[in-house]
């Protein structure tokens, strides 16, 4: 059976951003029914190229071929939706108005709900529900996982599956797009290359190909320097022998600056712990919280310690950022007690973006007091050589940013939020429109960092690699934590963020089964045995320490402001040296304490359960 022609293809596309050559022989082939993944760094040109494919824009030379009668739909990274209402805006183009209302309710959306006041889950999944509606042989979508919760996703992965066009994707995603895709078209050096597996083989692939060509640059780098050296020493031969090994040279080097132009910049990301946290960072007990008479969780008690890496996953609206902010003290809990831990140094990295204003330069962003350097943990650094670290060229500094795409936005929080040291770190959505390069160097800065990190995020992937336990809300008031990452809670608590499942964990439901029907010998066992509890000489020790943890914080800062004083060294020596060992004794009595405690804690809950 002859092979199906493609749906579209491209050979030789040729196109120029300006001044800068953005496709140079540009070679894609779409497959009816491929599911391919597109790739590439951010401003490779994922999104023009796709474009490009859609017949959107006219490249400056090269051959489009399209299959008569093929239909395509788009979701761009920024869908715009129009109409009065949901349906309006699902059946405005090639889809009937029951197709259209059928995918707007497959997404979870009410048709009639007015276009108006839509947050950034709900705009995607209308512009997928549009997408679908139109029963396209071709469906191109630009980040499609951006501002969707995690139920969301996998529905959105199984419809894909399940689908009868040919799909083209740029995301982020990894755990997306290794259950997604069967094909990967990789944009780089201008160029794309071809892998005809699923994304699932692409990181051991490329890095091949990576290898193999810088192998051939260094091959390249070694020719010429014997050639020039044989140049040089020749230069008493004859003159035309000369002039031909003189082009010859020349034709070398324009290949390697050739190859060496295309050398993607480097990015570079720092963090600093500051000041060491006191062991316990907080201490969260039976809290409880909700908003307009709904729970979104209740009942929490768990401790974070420094160094730990909390995960905190859930569906859009169950309460993941109300849960940060209780956690961190800045909103109090209806129920229970929330205490935090001693010299914290918290930074906060906000998915709504705040204090970001798109009239605003990046510049101003980066300076937000204004001159032109930038207080770079500890270090005066001037703003232009800063933003060059996250990939910005001299020319952004002055432009708006609404000039900004999304991956260029999240770099310029992560430099904001990156300036300051902070021994607590905690990155709402932190992974929305980067490209998989700065992701890998955002993971690896992560994985490295020795300070506490509460990570929220829709990403499975990137919890999965940075997460030591995760806190999961299912957006009906329960909570559960497991250790690990992703994997791990959904292997250990199946169908809990399932709209109608059983909230509780299998483990938990199992013993609340047999506690309510015990079996007559574990009952009579029960009975004979009652609860344990501290002895009064632990019990005693135990309220001292909470007591120290209490005051010991306040006469840290009372040595602290008294050695801020810039003159206290010259003026009085033995009393500056003699504050300095108290406010050391000081902390070392605060660790100890806190180290205690967590200890007489851990033996109070084992005799009691």
């Amino acid at each position: 059976m002859a092979a199906r022609p493609p749906l579209v293809a491209l050979k030789d596309v040729h196109l120029q951003d300006g001044q800068r050559p953005l496709f140079d022989g540009v070679d894609l082939a779409v497959e009816p029914r491929s599911r391919a993944a597109l790739v590439g760094r951010n401003g490779a040109g994922k999104s023009t190229l796709m474009k490009v494919v859609m017949g959107l824009i006219e490249p400056d030379s090269g051959d489009r071929s399209v299959q008569s009668a093929t239909r395509f739909a788009y979701v761009p990274q920024e869908p715009i939706i129009t109409g009065d209402t949901l349906l309006d805006y699902a059946s405005s183009g090639e889809a009937e108005t029951w197709t259209a209302e059928s995918w707007l309710e497959t997404f979870g959306l009410n048709p009639a709900k007015s276009t108006q006041g839509l947050s950034g889950g709900e705009t995607r999944r209308a512009a997928l529900a549009k997408a679908f509606a139109e029963e396209p042989d071709l469906l191109l979508l630009d980040e499609p996982t951006n501002h969707l919760d995690i139920l969301a996703i996998e529905l959105l992965e199984n419809e894909l599956i399940q689908a009868r066009f040919a799909l083209l994707v740029v995301s982020h995603d990894r755990a997306f797009l290794n259950r997604v895709t069967n094909t990967v078209h990789w944009l780089e050096n201008r160029r794309v290359r071809t892998l005809n597996k699923g994304f699932v083989e692409f990181d051991e692939w490329s890095t091949k190909v990576m290898e193999e060509e810088a192998e051939s640059l260094r091959r390249l780098t070694k020719t010429i320097e014997r050639e020039t050296a044989t140049f040089y020493s020749s230069i008493t031969a004859r003159r035309s022998r000369n002039e031909g090994r003189a082009r010859s040279l020349n034709a070398l080097r324009a290949e390697r600056a050739e190859k060496m132009k295309d050398a993607p910049r480097e990015l570079y990301l720092g963090v600093d712990s500051g000041a060491t946290s006191g062991k316990l960072v907080a201490e969260i007990k039976n809290v409880s919280k909700g908003f307009a008479g709904r729970t979104l969780f209740s009942g929490l008690t768990t401790r974070i310690i420094r160094g730990d890496r909390l995960g905190i996953v859930g569906p859009n609206g169950a309460g993941k950022t109300t849960l940060v902010k209780t956690l961190l003290g800045e909103l109090a809990p209806d129920e229970g007690t929330v205490r935090m831990g001693a010299n914290l140094e918290p930074v906060y990295l906000d998915q709504s973006r705040e204090g970001l204003k798109s009239d605003m330069t990046l510049w101003d962003a980066l300076t937000p007091g204004g001159g032109d350097s930038i207080l770079v943990r500890g270090v005066s650094k001037h703003v232009a050589a800063y933003a060059k670290d996250f990939l910005f060229s001299e020319a952004q500094l002055r432009q708006p940013i609404s000039t900004l795409s999304g991956g260029e936005r999240n770099r310029l929080l992560l430099a904001r939020a990156l300036a300051k040291p902070a021994n607590l770190l905690i990155l709402d959505e932190p992974t929305n429109d980067l490209d998989m390069d700065t992701l890998d160097k955002l993971e690896e800065l992560l994985e490295n960092y020795d300070g506490t990190l509460i990570l929220v995020s829709h990403d499975r992937d990137f919890i999965d690699r940075l997460s030591t336990s995760t806190l999961a809300l299912n957006g009906r008031g329960d909570i559960v934590e497991t250790p690990g990452g992703w994997t791990d809670f959904i292997r250990q608590n199946p169908g809990f963020l399932q709209p109608g499942a059983n909230p509780r964990p299998q483990d938990k439901a199992a013993a609340e089964r047999a506690a309510a029907n015990p079996a007559p010998a574990a009952a009579a066992q029960a009975a004979a045995k009652k609860p344990g509890k501290l002895t009064f000489k632990d019990a005693h020790r135990l309220k001292e320490l909470e007591g120290l943890i209490e005051t010991l914080p306040a006469t840290i800062a009372k040595h602290d402001a008294t050695l801020a004083d810039p003159t206290l060294y010259t003026r009085d020596p033995k009393a500056f040296d003699a504050t300095m060992k108290a406010a050391d004794r000081a902390r070392a009595d605060l660790e100890s304490a806190e180290m205690e405690w967590l200890e007489l804690e851990e033996k109070k809950a084992a005799l009691a359960g």
